[in-house]
């Protein structure tokens, strides 16, 4: 069985088709997109192989929502907001809130994205141990308990320099950090317009 691979071009034309007009997020683009920050996550290896299963939970949770009678109403992140703001879902207890949901996800590309950044600012031959642990500590860090912490903090001590790293992850390695720029500004786009989302319907503070 052929090794997979973290498909950043994938994400790239996924996250591209998700921010199709001025303001909201497709749906269907982000996940796909998100399908490959998965691979990403658990190609790192056991660093983060709990936020891989994590990550893959949510987006099978959304897919499902997507799968449903009401599927339009999770068509865009604001049609979902809307929908689960103004019929009381997000109180519900039986309820498998997407924005909730999405909220988690949102929180993983802050990581993602932040790490990549770092790893492009980075020589090769430099251990990617530093600036993961930068990167998680000013994120996904502030939504984990201690013993989750310590223990991702630790097992990055077994990162490897980063030129180990895109050869571990990426198959086309002078491809991938060609295009990681506009990667990077393009993830920013959709982590921002979702942030915004959040802000404007109040539920940064769902539980």
């Amino acid at each position: 069985m052929d090794q997979e691979f973290f498909d950043i071009e994938s994400l790239q034309t996924n996250f591209k088709a998700a921010i199709r007009d001025e303001t909201d997020v497709a749906m269907d683009f982000y996940l796909e997109g998100f399908k490959e920050l998965c691979k990403f996550f658990h190609l790192m290896g056991s660093v983060f192989g709990f936020v891989s299963s994590d990550v893959k939970a949510k987006i099978e949770i959304l897919e499902m929502h997507r799968q449903k009678e009401n599927a339009e109403q999770f068509e865009t992140f604001a049609t979902m907001m809307e929908y689960e703001k103004t019929s009381a879902l997000l109180d519900k207890k039986d309820y498998v809130s997407g924005s909730r949901t999405l909220l988690r996800l949102h929180r993983g590309l802050a990581f993602v994205r932040e790490f990549l950044l770092k790893l492009s600012e980075i020589e090769a031959h430099e251990k990617t141990t530093g600036v993961c642990k930068v990167a998680y500590n000013e994120t996904l860090a502030q939504y984990h308990p201690w013993l989750i912490r310590k223990g991702a903090l630790v097992a990055m001590y077994t990162l490897p320099t980063r030129e180990q790293l895109f050869n571990r992850v990426c198959q086309d390695v002078e491809r991938s950090i060609s295009i990681l720029p506009d990667v990077l500004a393009v993830s920013k786009t959709v982590y921002d317009r979702t942030e915004q989302l959040y802000m404007d319907f109040d539920l940064h503070s769902l539980p």
